[in-house]
């Protein structure tokens, strides 16, 4: 008998017969493997197969399910076509998220009490009691799926063309609040802007600027990149990152510890932190305005990327005229304080 040497690509065939034939042990051996090879895959096989995989997702069975999807996100990360993989893993994401909902809504109704955490050992009986299995199985496998969303959001091309953006974003702000924050990483990535102008007046030398940014997760990232762009680059006082810093919340793996060179309020003068994300940014007129003022303390942070996979981008489209920057100043309230009077 002649054997044939389990490869990425064979694995992918077997998986697929084993699915499609509702071979339960044929198909459980095919995943088991597909984990194996996948390490020595070569970009080719990881870049041909992906999308099969993807296809496949929908006829998986609930449980090994996520950790497919996981699979479908690691090649991703290795070179794959997000395209071809986004479309049917955010699919299953957003059933997912409303499978969550179902989860909270019957937790709270059947008593509240702290959310059950996850573990290797899946959900008790009592648990399953409680919600049911399906939502029980969502809430265990929901760091997978989060990890699964993640890799194809990292894409700009896939989040500018997500046509259900704002119904996920929905619920996963829902959720994020409702899990104390179980479900950061997917809310940010959604939350993530492209392309987007943003207006900074300096208050202390009455400038402007029009930047433009894409994939910042948060404020740090955000913060750094326009104290690199405006300090750094000759526009205002101040001390500006290392070069190292401004590169690492780019595209340079790693972080750098920087020290931020201003305090970056609203245009009604709260104050934006920079736990948050651009998104918090209120627009004026339609762009996003923000305003730099002095620090009023020294802040440090590890400069670099909360999403590792996205490239960040902050540009200098132009340097705001005079007149027009004194417009944009009649918009800008004084400085307030950390509790919100007036300065």
């Amino acid at each position: 008998m002649i054997f044939r040497r389990s490869t990425f690509t064979s694995t992918i065939a077997d998986l697929e017969t084993g699915v499609r034939a509702r071979d339960t042990d044929a198909a459980g051996r095919a995943f088991d493997q597909l984990q194996k090879t996948f390490a020595k895959a070569g970009p080719d096989e990881i870049g041909a197969g992906a999308p099969r995989l993807a296809a496949l997702l929908p006829e998986v069975p609930l449980g090994p399910r996520s950790m497919l999807a996981v699979i479908i996100g690691a090649c991703v990360e290795r070179g794959a076509d997000p395209a071809g993989c986004a479309p049917a893993v955010l699919r299953e994401v957003g059933a997912v998220l409303s499978e969550i909902r179902a989860f909270v809504d019957q937790w709270v109704s059947t008593g509240g009490g702290e959310l059950p955490v996850v573990d290797q050992q899946g959900p008790s009986d009592e648990v399953v009691a409680r919600v049911g299995a399906s939502a029980a199985l969502a809430w265990w496998t929901l760091q997978q799926w989060e990890m699964a969303a993640v890799a194809m959001l990292n894409d700009q091309n896939v989040r500018t063309a997500l046509s259900d953006r704002d119904e996920l974003l929905t619920d996963a702000l829902s959720l994020y609040e409702a899990t104390q924050g179980d479900l950061k990483c997917l809310t940010y990535a959604l939350l993530v802007l492209d392309d987007e102008p943003l207006v900074a007046l300096h208050r202390e030398t009455r400038t402007g600027y029009l930047l433009r940014m894409s994939g910042l997760g948060d404020n740090f990232q955000l913060h750094t990149l326009l104290a690199g762009e405006l300090v750094g680059g000759g526009q205002v006082p101040g001390d500006a990152p290392s070069a190292q810093a401004v590169a690492a919340c780019r595209d340079v793996p790693g972080f750098i510890q920087t020290t931020g060179a201003f305090n970056l309020v609203t245009a009604d003068g709260t104050w934006i932190w920079n736990e948050g994300t651009p998104s918090d940014i209120t627009p004026v007129r339609d762009t996003r305005l923000v305003v730099l003022d002095k620090p009023p303390y020294s802040r440090g942070w590890d400069a670099g990327r909360f999403f590792p996979g996205m490239r960040g981008s902050l540009t200098l489209e132009r340097v705001l005229p005079p007149e027009e920057t004194e417009s944009w100043f009649a918009d800008v309230s004084p400085a307030k304080d950390f509790h919100g009077t007036t300065a």
